[in-house]
């Protein structure tokens, strides 16, 4: 299986629950050395590892990924669709949102996943089963100001999972999307105050707050068999914030 933007946050532990879980798991990240701690944490409990340096926003590299994958394992049984644009944005009103930032965040958050799935299709269809897993946000469902790239977006991301899960639908190949509420994870403390993160437990029916563990039980579910009628859908994982 291949998860992108497996370096850090729900990424990573994606990565180590799907490798505990007996998977090869191929992380494939921009920042190398961060995939490399997470592929060595990994491999010292067991379970396989395979580092891809990749930029999702560029179409060679993802070639490049799609190949090397290729010459690895074979085939790919999962793709998961996890790299994104967030961390870095500074929130500010839609009018101050400058055009490369804008350009930047569309192209990583939607053509990266284009690319990504364009590239590992032909390893999807060489499965019995192939999954597209894609990483959307809980945003989209309530909207989240100052913010209105990323949301953008992520909105944009489930009308790809419908349109793509009508296209593979054929080939026994399901895409859906997960829509996570505000994940506790280290980017998530760099934004969120406090103040903020209380808020936020106060809107959910479950009164804790999110973790990226959170998310493992619905991504596996997705990437196994059990799921093999299930696509074209966004799930809302986010303890009852929002109720769609």
């Amino acid at each position: 299986m291949v998860i992108t933007g497996a370096g850090q946050g729900i990424g990573r532990t994606f990565a180590k629950s799907f490798a505990q879980a007996g998977a090869t798991v191929v992380l494939a990240e921009m920042n190398e050395l961060k995939a490399k701690t997470v592929a060595d944490e990994i491999t010292s409990q067991g379970g396989k590892a395979v580092v891809i340096a990749t930029d999702v926003g560029n179409h060679a590299s993802t070639q490049k990924m799609a190949a090397q994958v290729r010459a690895q394992l074979g085939k790919a049984d999962v793709l998961i669709n996890n790299a994104g644009i967030f961390s870095s944005l500074k929130m500010r009103p839609f009018e101050q949102i400058p055009d490369d930032e804008w350009e930047r965040v569309l192209h990583v958050n939607i053509t990266g996943v284009f690319n990504c799935c364009r590239a590992l299709t032909p390893l999807l269809r060489a499965s019995a089963s192939g999954r597209i897993i894609n990483i959307s946000s809980g945003a989209i469902t309530l909207g989240r100001p100052n913010y209105l790239h990323y949301t953008t977006s992520k909105a944009a991301l489930l009308g790809l999972t419908r349109s793509l899960a009508r296209e593979l639908g054929p080939a026994a190949i399901t895409v859906n999307a997960i829509l996570p509420g505000s994940t506790h994870t280290e980017i998530e403390r760099e934004t969120v105050t406090p103040q903020q993160r209380q808020h936020i437990v106060e809107m959910q029916c479950i009164p804790r707050v999110q973790v990226p563990e959170d998310l493992v039980g619905t991504a596996m579910f997705l990437a196994s068999d059990a799921s093999a009628f299930l696509t074209g859908q966004g799930i809302t994982v986010d303890g009852g914030a929002t109720h769609t």
